[in-house]
């Protein structure tokens, strides 16, 4: 067969159901037909590499699609966690929008009193999280004097949030003990 579309299509038809039914041992259903999608999908992309045993190679990367999807999952039940770890009941009780509005208000504030050199330097590193030598590339300097720019620009951010005035921002309600207790 030289037609690709006439390729996958027969090596669709032909495997699907045994690589829904591995991922289907592993993973709930939603799951396995997400990664089945995903298998073929890369099927797709590397028809042409594709070796004579198929099925085995499908099943591959099934696995490791699973294995990717469980770390993912993993992850995030431990981000989860830290986070349960570092609230308390107070936090879930008291909890009020509007501080967190505010303090994001009072952080582009001082970004936007900071010069651009010093925004761009922050962004690189934490916005797009390049390394220095990258980031260094990108504004045209070098590693040192792109390290004492971020250097310089996050203490003028560090100064520039201590100078917002802190009688502007609103306290949040106080709860009533009865709430409290509940919680």
């Amino acid at each position: 067969m030289n037609d690709p579309h006439e390729r996958f299509t027969d090596l669709y038809d032909r495997h699907y159901r045994s690589v829904l039914g591995y991922a289907l041992l592993r993973a709930d259903r939603g799951a396995a037909e997400d990664v089945v999608s995903e298998t073929f999908l890369v099927a797709w992309r590397r028809l042409e590499e594709m070796p004579e045993a198929e099925l085995p190679w499908l099943l591959g990367v099934a696995r490791n699609l699973l294995a990717k999807q469980r770390d993912s999952r993993r992850r995030g039940l431990s981000l989860v966690d830290r986070v349960t770890a570092l609230s308390t009941t107070h936090d879930h009780v008291a909890w009020d929008v509007a501080e967190h509005v505010v303090d994001r208000q009072s952080a582009l504030a001082a970004l936007a009193s900071l010069p651009e050199r010093d925004v761009e330097a922050l962004a690189l590193a934490t916005w797009h999280g390049l390394p220095p030598d990258q980031a260094a590339a990108v504004m045209g300097c070098s590693v040192r004097t792109y390290n004492v720019r971020l250097h310089r620009a996050r203490g003028r951010l560090a100064r520039a949030l201590r100078s917002e005035p802190k009688a502007a921002r609103p306290t949040a309600p106080a709860v009533p003990r009865r709430y409290a207790e509940e919680a």
